[in-house]
């Protein structure tokens, strides 16, 4: 029995050090001053961290997701009736403005402008002869006149051959690349019927949709670039901005005029597009200090004057590898960089710089 005393009697001196411990604590007041402390720091306003970022003049970008498309394309139509005799231009090949796309056969073209150009010789003679011989009195004034119209009747006939000798020619309208033959030869063509597609890509233009957020600050003229998948950049301006929304998206159509000189840039390539627009105030701050607030509007908390929790709508006009740009803020900004979260517009705070 002596050995489960001796147990008894080591948990009770464990007990009674713990006792005397925690009554000496109570007694000399040790716990007192923690607690102080807290309901002091409960008492202050919450420490957040913030950021200084000055108000600077920067240029508005706007990007969009866009697609490469031929300034114009247009069916290049016979304008008489023919067989395709030839067919000199390539599909897919670049013609310069007048280049033959296709050629019908002349058929008796040829002999009906020989037949007028020989019945104008003819009346020029006839005209020559009633004029000298009214000199001397033997033709009437009446009698000149006339042999002068049908001269003038014979250089129509002349003219109307020849066009109609020259359209057999299909020609290009403009330079562009041929996309597209409708007409093979031997291929019986009437007026109105098409030879092939012609497709101009130097301008080329990018077209894209733009939020209507967006499209009221977006002027044509202003410059643009657009990066194409291969990595190609195009460097041209806008040339069109809608003022009608497609009312599906709500959405306006933008198009920007971009050289392409040696036609490389084909038609239908997607293209991110950055236009560069006028220049206003901005401030970059980094992209976790973005919130909502209650009404779900995109800002940011910052510390205004008096220590006091500010919130501002903002726009964002750029996302850079620095931060965001934003615009909506005025002068140095003091943005609130750590705990942004847990307080609201109002609300004191103590400011720290963020480190």
């Amino acid at each position: 029995g002596m050995r489960l005393k001796a147990s008894h009697i080591f948990l009770l001196a464990v007990f009674g050090v713990l006792l005397v411990y925690f009554v000496g604590m109570s007694l000399f007041g040790g716990d007192s001053a923690p607690a102080e402390t807290a309901k002091a720091e409960a008492d202050q306003p919450p420490q957040v961290q913030v950021t200084v970022t000055p108000e600077v003049t920067r240029p508005y970008v706007v990007t969009l997701r866009g697609r490469t498309e031929a300034a114009r394309s247009v069916v290049v139509r016979a304008e008489t009736s023919g067989v395709v005799a030839s067919t000199p231009a390539r599909e897919g090949a670049f013609v310069q403005k007048g280049a033959v796309l296709c050629r019908l056969s002349v058929d008796a073209r040829q002999a009906a402008l020989d037949q007028a150009r020989a019945a104008l010789r003819s009346r020029e003679l006839q005209r020559r002869a009633s004029a000298s011989l009214a000199e001397k009195g033997y033709r009437s004034e009446t009698q000149v006149l006339q042999d002068q119209a049908n001269l003038d009747a014979a250089a129509a006939a002349v003219r109307q051959a020849e066009i109609a000798l020259e359209q057999v020619n299909i020609r290009a309208p403009f330079a562009g690349v041929f996309d597209n033959r409708d007409a093979e030869v031997g291929t019986y063509l009437s007026p109105g019927q098409p030879c092939g597609t012609l497709i101009e890509l130097n301008p080329i233009l990018i077209v894209g949709n733009v939020p209507e957020t967006q499209a009221g600050r977006i002027s044509s003229g202003e410059p643009a670039t657009a990066t194409l998948v291969s990595g190609e950049t195009l460097s041209g301006q806008v040339r069109f901005v809608g003022r009608e929304a497609d009312p599906q998206t709500r959405t306006y159509r933008l198009e920007v005029i971009a050289r392409n000189p040696q036609q490389a840039v084909r038609s239908g390539l997607s293209a991110d597009v950055r236009i560069t627009t006028a220049s206003g105030p901005a401030h970059l701050v980094p992209p976790s200090a973005m919130v909502l607030d209650a009404e779900g509007r995109q800002g940011v908390r910052h510390v205004g004057p008096g220590d006091v929790v500010v919130f501002t709508p903002v726009q964002v006009t750029e996302e850079s590898a620095e931060g965001v740009w934003v615009r909506g803020l005025s002068g140095e900004a003091r943005v609130i960089t750590v705990g942004q979260s847990y307080v609201e517009q109002g609300q004191k705070v103590r400011v720290a710089l963020a480190r």
